[in-house]
């Protein structure tokens, strides 16, 4: 067993740091311009102009998400046969890098699954990375691993994420390319071998492989028909949109392959983002180089359990609100590094998305007073156009999600699920308190940049 600490990520573009002072003083401008509004045109007129912009970016995210998943059904997407695959002959050393935390329930199940990966064993570099005080997973392993496996021990130091354990694992890496797996994955056995193809075949500036996450277990419950439907409509369209249109990508946290070269220049993850993969995918966009889809799939467990849920949403969300912020630490070089339609869409993804997710419930519990009270409670926040565009966002918009979602349902195979999205609405409701939890933690330093573990073999595996 191997033990190494590395250095934190510089604070300049990392999330250690919440606001910089040009952020802040941002901020504190915005909120007196805001109160200087509401004195000079009443609060009244204030808060009509902040309904109107909230409207009209319901319409751009919506628009956004709907263009992008049409798009992606014409994205031609890097897929290879098994005839094109490289033979075991020419195939580099790949390294495997497994962060574990808690995982001993699924352990036994994780090592069979890598081990069955096709790629030869001599060229395989395994690494588990386990936490040193993380007795359930040291106690689970086996006395002796299989050929090409190592166990390397994270030091019990803040922060305490996976993206610092992949950044120690990424220190004995040997391959020239690497993978990320989670504890609960299964990957498609020849996915190493397709993506060496995707790299021997692309220019040295297509840096990572983004292969397709979808769930074994989509029938457990409502909620993980809720959410395989969510990763079918990501996944299956709107990622290859991005990919079609070579729009920035935000990674999976999982099945990302990298040439390890581009990986260490980059400097790797930074260890108190909590979304550490979408922030990867962001900064490799403003570095010039691209991430591009592949046809493999790597199948995970769907949470069924509604607490666990909310505490992996939450977090994703609370890294989502960091990556946004680092970029956005300056504007005008983000600017010049995505280019106008890069920068657009980094928003419409990144930052955009989640003010919507917060806004939602505002919006629905006016909608909700509108159909008791009628009209007039609300009526000087909804004059003529405003309401047009509000309603045209919410009930067009909502239909329109809700059709990505059952379109992505049949691409996948599951039928079954097409009538639960009619429920789907409910589900975005649970986003929203994930929403409210991840902005609570965030503004919290104790908690901002706490990992929140995500539970794993809570259904037996097919």
């Amino acid at each position: 067993m191997k033990t190494l600490v590395t250095a934190a990520a510089p604070t300049c573009d990392s999330a250690r740091t919440l606001l910089n002072r040009g952020q802040a003083l941002t901020a504190a401008g915005a909120g007196l311009l805001l109160l200087a509004a509401a004195a000079l045109l009443g609060p009244g007129a204030t808060a009509l102009a902040l309904t109107a912009a909230a409207s009209v970016l319901y319409v751009l995210v919506i628009s956004f998400k709907v263009l992008l998943s049409r798009g992606g059904d014409r994205s031609r997407v890097m897929s290879f046969s098994a005839g094109e695959l490289p033979p075991y002959a020419e195939l580099p050393v790949y390294t495997v890098l497994v962060p574990l935390h808690r995982e001993g329930r699924v352990l036994a199940g994780l090592l069979d699954r890598l081990a069955a990966l096709d790629y030869p064993t001599d060229r395989r570099q395994i690494l588990l990375l386990i936490e040193e005080d993380d007795e359930e997973t040291r106690r689970a392993l086996p006395a002796e691993l299989p050929q090409g496996f190592e166990t390397v021990l994270i030091p019990p130091s803040h922060p305490r994420t996976k993206p610092k354990a992949c950044n120690v694992g990424l220190t004995h890496a040997r391959g020239e390319f690497c993978v990320i797996y989670d504890a609960e994955d299964q990957p498609e056995p020849r996915q190493l071998r397709k993506a060496v193809a995707a790299f021997r075949s692309s220019p040295r500036w297509m840096v990572c492989v983004q292969a397709e996450l979808q769930y074994w277990n989509p029938w457990t419950n409502w909620l993980t028909r809720c959410f395989a439907a969510e990763y079918a409509q990501n996944f299956g369209q709107f990622l290859h949109g991005l990919d079609r249109f070579r729009l920035p990508i935000p990674l999976g946290g999982t099945s990302n392959h990298f040439r390890t070269d581009a990986l260490r220049d980059l400097g790797a993850w930074d260890p108190y983002n909590v979304t550490e993969d979408a922030d990867l995918g962001m900064r490799i966009a403003r570095r010039g180089w691209s991430v591009r889809m592949m046809e493999s799939v790597t199948l995970e467990e769907a949470n069924c359990r509604l607490g666990n849920w909310l505490r992996q949403r939450s977090r994703w969300i609370k890294g989502y609100c960091q990556t946004w912020l680092v970029h956005m630490r300056s504007p005008a070089q983000l600017w010049r590094d995505l280019g106008p339609r890069g920068f657009a869409a980094f928003h419409l993804t990144m930052g955009f998305s989640t003010l919507t997710t917060l806004l939602n419930p505002i919006f629905w519990a006016m909608t909700v007073l509108y159909f008791i009270a009628g009209s007039d409670p609300i009526a000087g926040l909804f004059p003529g156009p405003v309401l047009y565009v509000a309603a045209l966002s919410f009930v067009a918009g909502n239909l329109l999600l809700m059709h990505g979602y059952m379109a992505g349902c049949l691409e996948r195979g599951l039928h079954a699920a097409v009538r639960t999205m009619l429920f789907v609405p409910l589900y975005w409701a649970l986003m929203s308190v994930a929403a409210y939890k991840a902005v609570w933690q965030l503004l919290r330093p104790s908690r901002r940049h706490f990992w929140e573990l995500t539970e794993h073999g809570l259904v037996k595996s097919h």
